[in-house]
């Protein structure tokens, strides 16, 4: 994902003489290739991070289009006053870029993991979350990102995600995308957990349980019209988030659920992080385990939680 995404965003200053970035002391070869296009538009501003984000809203009052990026917990939760006064309150044009996201540093231990980020920032006034899947994904987002007016937040993986799009997809803002069609239930994936969504459908349909798959990239603006139809049409819906289980994205599913009244027909499921602090310092994909969120558990859950027939 991050070398898709240094990759896209190089590209695109070649054209955009607006876009600036802004590093908090990390990714220094990552972009190499950007400060060959040009070198007085990119920043390592350090250990600083709510300096630099600070700076990025003065960047973006002069008509600059800044891009921040770092470790997802030092981007959004000690940049939040930053963020939310200097940023979403003046709605700048500011893309604010966490990597290693939920538990993709969770050899760090709770300094490093951010399962709260999505939850901070979908609150914000003027603030648009985004959640790509995979490098492709992330090629959209930044296109659709770098096209919008106000403050953007795209959250990323750490390294390694596996790609499911063969090419860059229709990415736009609050329009989600079907990614494989079912009848019996459908899952809402958040970001990327995609890959593993996937496989758990593979396991379901070996079980005879027909599963739709929806990339719901977009946490803030939701997809109201993909949900109409998921709530209509299924018994059972369910959302995968490596994220806490308060105010995520599965979250923001549920206020809409009661908002509209559909869950009187239908259920909703929500596989997510427990809301709890990792005593664990270990591999993503063992914290992952620990917390259920493996195709084998995403599986069995929906299993169990399926109406009787």
């Amino acid at each position: 994902m991050r070398n898709a995404f240094a990759d896209e965003l190089t590209k695109l200053a070649k054209d955009n003489k607006k876009i600036f970035t802004l590093s908090g002391d990390i990714g220094n070869r990552l972009f190499d290739k950007f400060k060959e296009v040009d070198p007085e538009r990119f920043l390592n501003c350090g250990v600083a991070e709510q300096n630099m984000v600070s700076m990025g809203a003065g960047m973006a009052m002069c008509g600059l289009h800044p891009l921040s990026y770092t470790i997802t917990s030092f981007m959004t939760t000690r940049c939040y006053e930053q963020i939310k006064v200097d940023v979403c309150y003046h709605n700048l044009p500011f893309i604010i870029v966490g990597v290693g996201a939920g538990l993709g540093y969770a050899e760090g231990g709770a300094t490093h993991q951010s399962c709260e980020d999505l939850a901070i920032l979908r609150v914000l006034p003027n603030m648009t979350v985004l959640c790509p899947a995979d490098s492709n994904e992330v090629r959209g987002a930044l296109r659709a990102a770098f096209n919008h007016k106000g403050p953007v937040y795209i959250r990323l993986g750490k390294k390694g995600e596996p790609v499911v799009h063969k090419e860059i997809p229709d990415f736009r803002i609050g329009e989600w995308i079907n990614v494989r069609e079912g009848k019996d239930v459908c899952v809402l994936s958040i970001g990327f957990m995609l890959p593993f969504v996937l496989q758990a459908a593979e396991l379901l349909e070996k079980k005879k349980i027909s599963c739709k798959v929806v990339s719901a990239h977009t946490i803030k603006p939701l997809d109201d019209k993909t949900l109409k139809e998921a709530f209509a049409k299924f018994k059972l819906v369910i959302v995968v988030e490596e994220h806490n289980i308060i105010g995520g994205g599965s979250a923001a599913v549920a206020e809409w659920a009661v908002d509209h009244d559909v869950l009187k027909k239908t259920k909703l499921l929500r596989i997510t992080a427990p809301d709890a602090f990792s005593c664990v310092t270990c591999s993503q994909e063992y914290a992952r385990m620990l917390y259920g969120l493996t195709p084998e558990a995403i599986a069995e859950k929906i299993i169990k939680a399926l109406p009787k027939r």
